[in-house]
């Protein structure tokens, strides 16, 4: 069976590359590391399909170091010894280039095990991650590395790379092809910034294009049949997960509708309904809260009827309820009150609770003030009376501050006016 397109269309030429400007344009950083010829032990932070493992073997080459490419989800310390006894042999004369994937799926002690080896520039090690490898990366290996980061590639810098494969299939097979206007173009935007999966569309659409007098066409529909829901990224348990919950919150948070909604619609097209919904309801009551109280049932019924009726309906009431929280007035007041007072209560700040608010105890002969003298609000005008309820140590705390919209500045004003009386 033959490489797939990407592994045989591999860039080996830096100039070759698609994407990564910011790292590999004229006069960028990594660039003129690399064309330095002294390469530091660095890490790859990226996306898959964003050049992490075409560029560790182009610096391999570059710099004539023997290559070895290990994965992390399946390698093990016999792996490494294994590369380790190649060092100062015939087999690796300039030294070597270990290029670590997925690194993330090391464990500690399976990272320990590279570091007297990268520390004395015995190894060079260029590993790659998905995750974030401030949090997937064991420190004394990410101290004596220098991260980069690889980001999607846009549509548009992934035409080229896509026009390339064609041309290659056709030189490949002999074969030529017509290409409706378009196809290039959709490929590219629908391969979510991952070159590899915008090759894999190109090579599928050349195999099934239909033949015509000795000569393959591919149809925008075709095309469009083989990528459809491929065109983002999204997984679960990586940062691509925790990226977007972020931003559709904090875009119901910052009122943005228009965002709001396009945040739901990725995590909905994921079929991550649990976390739209979970989100929502936070969003409602931490962002929205007080300024409009009503409004959380409301989300709360909405979530309901989704989780019920399911995907795709489920669009529906989310989307109603969505924006009715971009558009709601906002408070943090309550959020902010209970961290405060967390905040105490983590900190000891807390005695006992006040005579008048325990449940009935007896009374022992002891105590010379015997009775419980709990004052019952509704038994007093406006069915309010003032009485200590915080601890003594605590009776001056203040938590609450209530927010300048209507609702909040309606509930002060009507207890200002009743404790001013007293």
């Amino acid at each position: 069976m033959s490489k797939p397109l990407a592994d045989r269309l591999r860039p080996e030429k830096i100039e070759d590359m698609v994407g990564q400007t910011h790292l590999l344009g004229e006069g960028k950083p990594l660039r003129n590391i690399i064309l330095s010829g002294q390469v530091p032990n660095m890490i790859f932070y990226g996306p898959s399909g964003t050049g992490k493992t075409t560029l560790a073997r182009i610096i391999a080459n570059a710099t004539n170091k023997k290559l070895h490419k290990l994965n992390g989800t399946n390698a093990s310390i016999a792996d490494i010894r294994d590369v380790v006894a190649e060092l100062d042999t015939l087999a690796a004369p300039n030294g070597i280039l270990l290029y670590l994937d997925e690194i993330q799926y090391f464990n500690k002690k399976q990272q320990q095990s590279l570091l007297e080896y990268i520390e004395n520039g015995a190894i060079t090690l260029i590993a790659s991650t998905t995750e974030n490898p401030y949090f997937y990366v064991y420190s004394a290996v990410l101290s004596r590395s220098t991260v980069f980061e690889f980001k999607a590639v846009s549509g548009k810098e992934i035409i080229p790379a896509v026009e390339r494969g064609f041309e290659f299939l056709i030189n490949e097979s002999g074969i030529k092809a017509d290409l409706e206007d378009g196809v290039t173009e959709h490929i590219a935007m629908s391969s979510g910034g991952d070159v590899r999966k915008a090759l894999n569309f190109t090579e599928l659409a050349y195999l099934s294009a239909e033949m015509k007098k000795n000569k393959k066409f591919v149809t925008l529909e075709s095309v469009e049949a083989l990528t459809q829901r491929n065109s983002f990224r999204y997984d679960r348990a990586g940062d691509e997960h925790y990226d977007v919950i972020s931003a559709y919150q904090k875009s119901m948070r910052g009122s943005d509708t228009d965002a709001a909604l396009h945040y739901l619609a990725r995590l909905l097209e994921a079929g991550d309904l649990p976390s739209a919904v979970r989100r929502l309801m936070v969003c409602a009551c931490e962002d929205v809260g007080l300024a409009y109280p009503q409004i959380i049932p409301i989300v709360k019924s909405a979530c309901d009827i989704a989780l019920a009726v399911g995907l795709p309906e489920a669009q529906i009431p989310l989307a109603d309820a969505v924006i009715m929280v971009c558009t709601a007035p906002k408070s943090n007041s309550g959020v902010s009150a209970i961290e405060a007072a967390a905040a105490d209560v983590q900190k000891g700040n807390f005695g006992r609770i006040p005579r008048q608010l325990q449940n009935k105890h007896f009374d022992g002969e002891d105590n010379q003030n015997k009775g419980q003298f709990y004052k019952y609000p509704h038994a007093f005008p406006d069915h309010y009376v003032e009485q200590q309820y915080l601890p003594d140590e605590l009776k001056d705390a203040h938590y609450y501050e209530p927010g300048d919209n209507k609702f909040e500045q309606a509930a002060k004003d009507y207890w200002d006016k009743i404790k001013r009386g007293r």
